[in-house]
């Protein structure tokens, strides 16, 4: 029946999240990285779950290397501008800037983050470097197509766009959260540093244990950051062993109200030290 096919089109969605974690981890090189056959198996996979492998890791190394950094930080996750910034933009560019930190586009991530973000934006700008893609993008129309001609509307909808609907919808909310949270830290050049940034600017995302299983453990996103060699089942344990990443850590959570919390933060205030509110920003 349509409402078992809901059911387990949402499972597979969540259960490719922890397999992205997989993914994730291994381009870090922290697991399976003396293995040819983890490097044939996640080149493939990058590609099914619309983050090729040249794209990915350059995006998210230099994520990394520039977490919080202001004018860099952009790059490998959402775009953040200061006050002042904002107010130089052209109208085109604020209304452009707004909708990706939205919740419509962070919802639709399969589209507007990974779809054209990832794969179109990452070719066009680099189509010598990026050609997988290119690549990437072709696959999956090939495997949408397949499903319908092959299988009908049902696996479509159920067992291809409901999945990625669900884990790129969330991939996408970690992905913005885990840095645009109250009392979350930017800074300049001058006032930067890697570890301030995965302390100060990383959040701890509080979850239960269902969520935190799907998740591979993200959630202890200060601890990823501090040190990415730290594999995704161990991070937990880092964090009961060391009281002062505890201490240090900076929570939010998948609860709504913590949700609608993260969705009002839109630029950064230098002279206030913190994120401000859109009627705030208008105010400015």
């Amino acid at each position: 029946p349509l409402w078992a096919k809901a059911i387990f089109g949402v499972l597979a969605g969540l259960s490719l999240g922890r397999l992205f974690i997989l993914y994730h981890d291994h381009q870090h090189k922290t697991i399976l990285n003396r293995s040819w056959l983890a490097d044939s198996f996640f080149t493939v996979f990058g590609m099914f779950m619309l983050s090729p492998p040249s794209i990915w890791k350059r995006s998210h190394d230099h994520h990394h290397k520039h977490n919080s950094k202001l004018y860099t930080s952009s790059i490998g996750s959402f775009p953040v501008v200061t006050v002042e910034k904002f107010h130089t933009l052209t109208r085109g560019e604020r209304l452009a800037y707004l909708f990706i930190r939205s919740p419509f586009a962070i919802a639709f991530g399969y589209i507007f983050v990974f779809i054209i973000g990832m794969c179109l934006n990452s070719f066009i700008s680099n189509k010598g470097r990026h050609w997988d893609s290119l690549i990437t993008l072709v696959l999956h129309a090939a495997l949408g197509f397949c499903a319908w001609y092959f299988f009908g509307w049902e696996i479509l909808v159920f067992g291809f766009f409901l999945p990625y609907l669900v884990t790129f919808a969330l991939g996408s909310y970690l992905f913005y959260a885990q840095h645009n949270f109250p009392g979350t830290v930017f800074a300049d050049k001058d006032g930067w540093s890697y570890v301030k940034a995965a302390l100060d600017s990383s959040s701890y995302m509080h979850m239960n244990p269902v969520m935190q299983w799907f998740t591979g453990n993200i959630g202890f996103h200060h601890i990823h950051h501090l040190n990415a060699h730290i594999p995704f089942y161990r991070l937990p344990e880092v964090y009961k062993a060391v009281p002062e990443l505890r201490a240090a850590a900076k929570r939010t959570s998948l609860k709504l109200s913590d949700v609608i919390a993260c969705f009002k933060l839109k630029a950064w205030d230098p002279s206030l030290q913190r994120m401000v509110t859109l009627q705030e920003l208008r105010n400015a």
